[in-house]
Protein backbone atom coordinates (compact mmCIF):
# COMPACT_ATOMS: atom_id res chain seq x y z
CA UNK A 1 0.00 0.00 0.00
CA UNK A 2 1.20 3.68 -1.07
CA UNK A 3 2.42 5.77 1.80
CA UNK A 4 0.06 8.58 2.63
CA UNK A 5 1.38 11.75 1.65
CA UNK A 6 0.35 14.78 4.55
CA UNK A 7 2.80 16.77 4.04
CA UNK A 8 1.56 20.36 3.02
CA UNK A 9 2.18 21.41 -0.66
CA UNK A 10 4.33 25.00 -0.88
CA UNK A 11 2.80 27.57 -2.99
CA UNK A 12 6.29 27.58 -5.13
CA UNK A 13 5.16 24.00 -6.56
CA UNK A 14 1.89 25.89 -7.70
CA UNK A 15 4.03 28.29 -9.66
CA UNK A 16 6.57 25.17 -10.99
CA UNK A 17 3.72 23.27 -11.68
CA UNK A 18 2.12 26.83 -14.66
CA UNK A 19 5.61 27.53 -15.74
CA UNK A 20 6.21 25.89 -19.28
CA UNK A 21 8.80 22.97 -19.47
CA UNK A 22 11.18 24.03 -21.50
CA UNK A 23 11.62 27.41 -19.39
CA UNK A 24 12.11 25.44 -16.80
CA UNK A 25 14.52 23.22 -18.21
CA UNK A 26 16.92 26.51 -19.53
CA UNK A 27 15.94 27.84 -16.07
CA UNK A 28 18.41 24.67 -14.39
CA UNK A 29 20.92 24.87 -16.88
CA UNK A 30 21.45 28.60 -16.38
CA UNK A 31 21.42 28.28 -12.69
CA UNK A 32 23.56 25.27 -12.83
CA UNK A 33 26.10 26.38 -14.81
CA UNK A 34 26.66 30.26 -13.18
CA UNK A 35 27.14 27.67 -10.06
CA UNK A 36 30.02 25.91 -11.29
CA UNK A 37 31.50 28.56 -12.18
CA UNK A 38 31.37 29.94 -8.81
CA UNK A 39 32.16 26.77 -7.59
CA UNK A 40 35.36 26.53 -9.66
CA UNK A 41 36.90 29.52 -7.36
CA UNK A 42 36.44 27.13 -4.05
CA UNK A 43 39.15 24.42 -5.52
CA UNK A 44 42.07 25.86 -5.11
CA UNK A 45 41.02 26.22 -1.05
CA UNK A 46 38.71 23.00 -0.42
CA UNK A 47 39.23 20.63 -3.85
CA UNK A 48 36.27 20.05 -5.33
CA UNK A 49 34.91 16.90 -3.13
CA UNK A 50 34.83 20.02 -0.56
CA UNK A 51 32.70 21.93 -3.04
CA UNK A 52 30.86 19.35 -4.35
CA UNK A 53 29.56 18.66 -0.46
CA UNK A 54 29.04 22.27 0.70
CA UNK A 55 26.45 22.38 -2.59
CA UNK A 56 25.30 19.13 -1.54
CA UNK A 57 24.88 20.78 2.64
CA UNK A 58 23.35 23.70 1.87
CA UNK A 59 21.25 22.50 -0.98
CA UNK A 60 19.93 19.72 1.07
CA UNK A 61 19.09 22.19 3.57
CA UNK A 62 16.86 24.14 1.53
CA UNK A 63 15.21 21.65 -0.05
CA UNK A 64 14.82 20.29 3.08
CA UNK A 65 12.98 23.62 4.00
CA UNK A 66 11.18 24.10 1.32
CA UNK A 67 9.27 20.50 0.72
CA UNK A 68 9.30 19.35 4.33
CA UNK A 69 9.34 15.86 3.90
CA UNK A 70 8.43 13.21 6.28
CA UNK A 71 11.90 11.83 8.04
CA UNK A 72 10.41 8.27 9.40
CA UNK A 73 11.08 5.83 6.96
CA UNK A 74 7.97 4.16 7.36
CA UNK A 75 5.86 6.79 5.98
CA UNK A 76 7.17 5.69 2.61
CA UNK A 77 6.80 2.45 0.32
CA UNK A 78 9.85 0.21 0.44
CA UNK A 79 10.34 1.48 -3.84
CA UNK A 80 9.76 4.95 -2.75
CA UNK A 81 13.15 4.65 -0.52
CA UNK A 82 14.82 2.50 -2.74
CA UNK A 83 14.16 4.90 -5.96
CA UNK A 84 15.43 7.69 -3.25
CA UNK A 85 18.80 6.17 -2.47
CA UNK A 86 19.30 5.22 -6.33
CA UNK A 87 18.74 8.92 -6.81
CA UNK A 88 20.85 10.04 -4.15
CA UNK A 89 24.01 8.11 -5.07
CA UNK A 90 23.64 9.07 -8.62
CA UNK A 91 23.56 12.74 -7.74
CA UNK A 92 26.11 13.14 -5.15
CA UNK A 93 28.93 11.11 -7.74
CA UNK A 94 27.52 12.51 -10.86
CA UNK A 95 28.76 16.03 -9.11
CA UNK A 96 31.77 15.00 -8.30
CA UNK A 97 33.11 13.22 -11.49
CA UNK A 98 32.00 16.81 -12.80
CA UNK A 99 34.20 18.89 -10.16
CA UNK A 100 36.84 16.82 -10.22
CA UNK A 101 36.55 16.90 -14.10
CA UNK A 102 36.36 20.63 -14.45
CA UNK A 103 38.93 21.06 -11.95
CA UNK A 104 41.22 19.14 -14.83
CA UNK A 105 40.11 20.76 -17.88
CA UNK A 106 38.05 23.84 -19.18
CA UNK A 107 34.50 24.13 -18.26
CA UNK A 108 33.28 24.50 -21.54
CA UNK A 109 34.64 21.32 -22.85
CA UNK A 110 34.16 19.23 -19.65
CA UNK A 111 30.36 20.02 -20.19
CA UNK A 112 30.53 19.30 -23.88
CA UNK A 113 32.34 16.08 -23.12
CA UNK A 114 29.58 15.40 -20.27
CA UNK A 115 26.48 15.68 -22.86
CA UNK A 116 26.65 12.42 -24.07
CA UNK A 117 24.69 11.21 -21.32
CA UNK A 118 21.80 12.90 -21.69
CA UNK A 119 22.30 13.04 -26.09
CA UNK A 120 22.72 9.38 -25.65
CA UNK A 121 19.09 9.48 -24.00
CA UNK A 122 17.83 11.58 -26.45
CA UNK A 123 18.44 9.49 -29.57
CA UNK A 124 18.04 6.21 -27.54
CA UNK A 125 14.45 7.39 -27.15
CA UNK A 126 13.51 8.93 -29.84
CA UNK A 127 10.41 7.89 -32.51
CA UNK A 128 10.05 10.94 -34.67
CA UNK A 129 12.67 12.05 -37.26
CA UNK A 130 12.84 15.49 -36.17
CA UNK A 131 14.17 15.01 -32.90
CA UNK A 132 17.28 13.70 -34.56
CA UNK A 133 17.17 16.43 -36.40
CA UNK A 134 17.93 18.47 -33.45
CA UNK A 135 20.41 16.17 -32.19
CA UNK A 136 22.28 16.47 -34.87
CA UNK A 137 22.67 19.97 -34.88
CA UNK A 138 23.62 19.87 -31.05
CA UNK A 139 25.93 17.77 -32.22
CA UNK A 140 27.31 20.06 -35.00
CA UNK A 141 27.28 22.80 -32.31
CA UNK A 142 29.56 21.30 -29.42
CA UNK A 143 32.28 20.10 -32.31
CA UNK A 144 32.19 23.54 -32.96
CA UNK A 145 32.71 24.38 -29.33
CA UNK A 146 35.66 21.96 -28.78
CA UNK A 147 37.38 22.16 -32.22
CA UNK A 148 40.93 23.02 -31.81
CA UNK A 149 40.88 23.32 -27.71
CA UNK A 150 41.38 20.18 -27.15
CA UNK A 151 44.88 18.83 -27.35
CA UNK A 152 47.06 18.42 -24.32
CA UNK A 153 43.77 17.34 -22.24
CA UNK A 154 44.24 16.07 -19.53
CA UNK A 155 43.24 11.89 -19.48
CA UNK A 156 42.10 12.14 -16.38
CA UNK A 157 39.73 14.88 -16.23
CA UNK A 158 38.35 13.50 -19.60
CA UNK A 159 37.26 10.48 -18.52
CA UNK A 160 35.62 12.05 -15.42
CA UNK A 161 34.08 14.54 -17.71
CA UNK A 162 32.60 10.88 -19.30
CA UNK A 163 31.95 9.45 -16.18
CA UNK A 164 29.70 12.55 -15.20
CA UNK A 165 27.96 12.46 -18.66
CA UNK A 166 26.77 8.22 -18.21
CA UNK A 167 25.62 9.15 -14.65
CA UNK A 168 23.55 12.23 -16.13
CA UNK A 169 22.27 10.39 -18.43
CA UNK A 170 20.88 7.69 -15.48
CA UNK A 171 20.21 11.00 -13.65
CA UNK A 172 17.69 11.94 -16.23
CA UNK A 173 16.27 8.60 -16.46
CA UNK A 174 15.82 7.51 -12.68
CA UNK A 175 14.66 11.50 -11.84
CA UNK A 176 11.20 10.95 -13.92
CA UNK A 177 10.62 7.93 -12.35
CA UNK A 178 10.91 10.27 -8.87
CA UNK A 179 8.64 12.90 -9.88
CA UNK A 180 6.33 10.39 -10.45
CA UNK A 181 6.98 8.25 -7.25
CA UNK A 182 6.78 11.43 -4.86
CA UNK A 183 4.58 14.24 -4.70
CA UNK A 184 6.75 18.06 -4.95
CA UNK A 185 10.04 17.85 -4.49
CA UNK A 186 10.11 14.99 -1.71
CA UNK A 187 11.82 12.84 -3.14
CA UNK A 188 14.57 14.85 -4.03
CA UNK A 189 14.56 16.36 -0.72
CA UNK A 190 15.42 12.61 0.40
CA UNK A 191 17.76 11.83 -2.29
CA UNK A 192 19.82 15.02 -1.32
CA UNK A 193 20.27 13.50 2.12
CA UNK A 194 21.77 10.10 0.85
CA UNK A 195 23.76 12.27 -1.59
CA UNK A 196 25.60 14.76 1.11
CA UNK A 197 26.21 11.28 2.98
CA UNK A 198 27.76 10.02 0.49
CA UNK A 199 29.81 12.66 -0.25
CA UNK A 200 30.66 13.41 2.91
CA UNK A 201 34.15 11.60 3.31
CA UNK A 202 35.34 13.23 -0.28
CA UNK A 203 34.78 16.82 1.51
CA UNK A 204 36.53 16.17 4.52
CA UNK A 205 39.64 14.62 3.03
CA UNK A 206 39.85 17.54 0.36
CA UNK A 207 38.56 20.55 2.45
CA UNK A 208 39.50 19.78 6.02
CA UNK A 209 39.03 22.51 8.26
CA UNK A 210 38.82 24.94 5.02
CA UNK A 211 35.68 23.59 4.73
CA UNK A 212 34.42 26.10 7.98
CA UNK A 213 36.01 29.11 6.69
CA UNK A 214 33.53 32.06 5.93
CA UNK A 215 34.36 32.40 2.73
CA UNK A 216 33.97 28.56 1.97
CA UNK A 217 30.84 28.41 3.86
CA UNK A 218 29.08 31.99 1.90
CA UNK A 219 29.80 30.18 -1.49
CA UNK A 220 29.14 26.64 -0.80
CA UNK A 221 25.57 28.31 0.27
CA UNK A 222 25.69 30.54 -3.32
CA UNK A 223 26.68 27.05 -5.14
CA UNK A 224 24.11 25.05 -3.12
CA UNK A 225 21.09 27.39 -3.80
CA UNK A 226 22.25 27.91 -7.65
CA UNK A 227 23.47 24.45 -8.50
CA UNK A 228 21.49 22.20 -6.19
CA UNK A 229 18.34 23.59 -4.99
CA UNK A 230 17.15 25.71 -8.17
CA UNK A 231 17.87 23.63 -10.75
CA UNK A 232 16.81 20.17 -9.48
CA UNK A 233 13.25 21.28 -8.37
CA UNK A 234 12.92 22.98 -11.67
CA UNK A 235 14.11 19.82 -13.67
CA UNK A 236 11.91 16.98 -11.77
CA UNK A 237 8.30 19.41 -12.17
CA UNK A 238 9.73 19.61 -16.03
CA UNK A 239 10.10 15.99 -16.32
CA UNK A 240 6.58 15.16 -14.89
CA UNK A 241 5.32 16.28 -18.30
CA UNK A 242 7.39 15.73 -21.07
CA UNK A 243 9.41 12.65 -22.33
CA UNK A 244 13.08 11.94 -20.99
CA UNK A 245 13.80 12.27 -24.71
CA UNK A 246 13.08 15.37 -25.14
CA UNK A 247 14.43 16.71 -22.28
CA UNK A 248 17.63 15.50 -22.86
CA UNK A 249 17.22 17.02 -26.35
CA UNK A 250 16.52 20.36 -24.59
CA UNK A 251 19.55 20.05 -22.46
CA UNK A 252 21.51 20.92 -25.80
CA UNK A 253 22.26 24.29 -24.47
CA UNK A 254 24.10 23.38 -21.63
CA UNK A 255 27.71 23.50 -23.32
CA UNK A 256 27.00 27.43 -24.43
CA UNK A 257 25.62 27.99 -21.20
CA UNK A 258 28.89 26.62 -19.50
CA UNK A 259 30.78 28.93 -22.15
CA UNK A 260 28.61 32.10 -21.29
CA UNK A 261 28.88 31.31 -17.58
CA UNK A 262 32.84 31.58 -17.65
CA UNK A 263 33.11 34.19 -19.94
CA UNK A 264 30.87 36.51 -16.96
CA UNK A 265 32.07 35.00 -13.89
CA UNK A 266 36.09 33.59 -14.70
CA UNK A 267 36.37 36.37 -17.80
CA UNK A 268 36.89 33.18 -20.15
CA UNK A 269 37.10 35.21 -23.94
CA UNK A 270 34.36 33.71 -26.39
CA UNK A 271 35.82 32.93 -30.17
CA UNK A 272 33.85 33.28 -33.56
CA UNK A 273 33.86 29.29 -33.10
CA UNK A 274 32.66 29.04 -29.85
CA UNK A 275 29.89 31.52 -30.63
CA UNK A 276 29.05 29.56 -33.85
CA UNK A 277 28.55 26.46 -31.56
CA UNK A 278 26.01 28.55 -28.87
CA UNK A 279 24.30 29.29 -31.84
CA UNK A 280 23.65 25.97 -33.22
CA UNK A 281 22.88 24.78 -29.83
CA UNK A 282 20.84 27.20 -29.16
CA UNK A 283 18.94 26.67 -32.59
CA UNK A 284 18.39 23.02 -31.54
CA UNK A 285 17.07 23.34 -28.08
CA UNK A 286 14.32 25.82 -29.44
CA UNK A 287 13.64 23.68 -32.34
CA UNK A 288 12.86 20.68 -29.69
CA UNK A 289 10.96 23.10 -27.33
CA UNK A 290 8.28 24.07 -30.10
CA UNK A 291 8.02 20.17 -30.66
CA UNK A 292 7.37 19.51 -27.18
CA UNK A 293 3.85 18.71 -26.63
CA UNK A 294 3.32 18.66 -22.33
CA UNK A 295 1.15 16.56 -20.74
CA UNK A 296 -2.05 18.37 -18.98
CA UNK A 297 -1.67 19.49 -15.26
CA UNK A 298 -3.49 18.15 -12.42
CA UNK A 299 -5.28 21.12 -10.68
Amino acid sequence: MAATETTTIPAGQGLLARAPSPALVLGAIASVQFGAAIAATLFSKIGPGGAVWLRLLFGTAILLALWRPHLRLREYTRYQLLLACVFGLVLGFMNLSFYSAIHRIPLGIAVTLEFIGPLTVAVAGSRRPIDLVWVAIAAGGIIALTQGDTHNLNALGVGLALLAGGLWGTYILVNARVGQAFSGGTGLALAMCIASVAILPFGIAQGGSQLLEPRSLALGAAVGLLSSAIPYSFEIEALRRIKPSVFGVLMSIEPAMAALAGFIVLGQGLSARTLLGMALVVVASVGAARRTREAPVAV
